[in-house]
């Protein structure tokens, strides 16, 4: 896991920085993936849809615009819930893993340049 650096300690590179954007990208790349194979298997065993239908569904809740078949069952209904539940929160973690290593440089620059100019004068 990359360690994020200190108020005193300088910006680092941009290859540094574009290496931990990367990594942010391969582990949200990673949760979508499962939770989309998630999404798509509760679909497939829970509701008996084929697999694209399944994919369509699962990758529609996970996108935030609903699902495209209505469940027939009481078991697939509720898992259609939990997992828009699921998706919803996802997605604002998710968010927050893509935007971390922004956020974090462009606040860590304004600490290290005000930090700079206190040492200067």
């Amino acid at each position: 896991m990359f360690r994020y650096e200190n108020r005193e300690d300088e910006l680092i590179s941009k290859v540094e920085f574009l290496r931990r954007l990367g990594h942010s990208f391969l582990v949200v790349g990673i949760l979508i993936g499962v939770s989309l194979g998630v999404g798509m298997m509760g679909y497939h065993v829970i509701e008996g849809l084929d697999w694209t239908d399944s994919f369509l569904n699962a990758s529609m809740i996970l996108g935030g615009m609903g699902p495209v078949d209505a469940m027939k069952s009481e078991a697939g209904k509720i898992f259609a819930g939990a997992y828009a539940l699921y998706s919803g929160l996802a997605f604002l973690v998710l968010a927050g893993l893509l935007f971390a290593p922004v956020a974090h440089r462009i606040l860590h620059s304004f600490h290290y340049e005000s930090d700079q100019e206190e040492k200067k004068s």
